[in-house]
């Protein structure tokens, strides 16, 4: 239930969960460090993959909601993928879309489901859950910094994938991104104007709002030179 009891509890969960793993993440060996980002990337792809498989099988198929194209559905592969190798491409893009995208979503849950015990539940909650935790551990846990190559990275990726919607969802009907118009919930989108304007909007501010995230990282300080 959107703004229940429920909904706070895993609001605040997200966050205790993530400052936990911040806290445990510096207190790592270089070892510790490999053996618990793989182990913690086993734990996405052993949460997601089985509801992915559940949802493309005949039983569950909704050409509407079933593929696996929405931005958060990409994300719990980019976040198994950064927490395995650590590499920074797939690091930037869990940082900026487990940072910025993803709170977005638990916040005006597009979710017209009941509450928990439902699959639909766990199921949204577990995996956005999962993408914020990962990308607060490599980032504030162990000390990957994204970069502005990062950043540009992230940007184009992004661009492409709403580009590619667009024309997935134009040929299908259906509305994957909510690229092709807005969701039924509530959202910040209701602030940005009507299609396709809100789409340019969405662009402009989140490549600011990246930047933002982007720029405390990557400042150097001048090396103090002897008189």
């Amino acid at each position: 239930m959107v703004y229940g009891a429920s909904h706070w509890v895993l609001m605040g969960l997200i966050v205790v969960g993530s400052v936990v793993l911040v806290v445990f993440g510096r207190g790592l060996s270089r070892d510790g460090v490999e053996r618990w980002c793989r182990g913690f990337a086993l734990v996405v792809v052993g949460f997601n993959l089985p509801l992915l498989a559940y949802r493309l099988s005949p039983w569950a198929w909704d050409l509407f909601n079933s593929l696996p194209l929405h931005l958060c559905d990409l994300a719990w592969v980019v976040a198994a993928w950064a927490l395995w190798t650590r590499a920074s491409a797939p690091h930037a893009l869990l940082y900026f879309w487990g940072l910025t995208l993803t709170p977005q979503a638990i916040i005006t849950p597009a979710l017209d489901a009941p509450d928990f015990p439902h699959l639909d539940f766990i199921e949204f909650w577990g995996q956005h859950l999962l993408v914020i935790w990962a990308a607060a551990f490599l980032t504030w846990g162990i000390g990957l910094r994204p970069t502005w190559r990062g950043y540009w990275t992230s940007v184009v990726v992004t661009v492409a994938w709403g580009l590619a919607m667009l024309v997935f969802n134009a040929v299908a009907g259906t509305n994957y991104g909510f690229v092709s118009s807005k969701p039924d919930n509530p959202s910040l989108l209701d602030l940005m104007g009507g299609w396709p304007t809100y789409l340019a909007v969405e662009l402009v501010v989140g490549m600011g709002a990246w930047a933002l995230l982007t720029w405390p990282w990557t400042r150097r300080r001048e090396p103090v030179t002897a008189a």
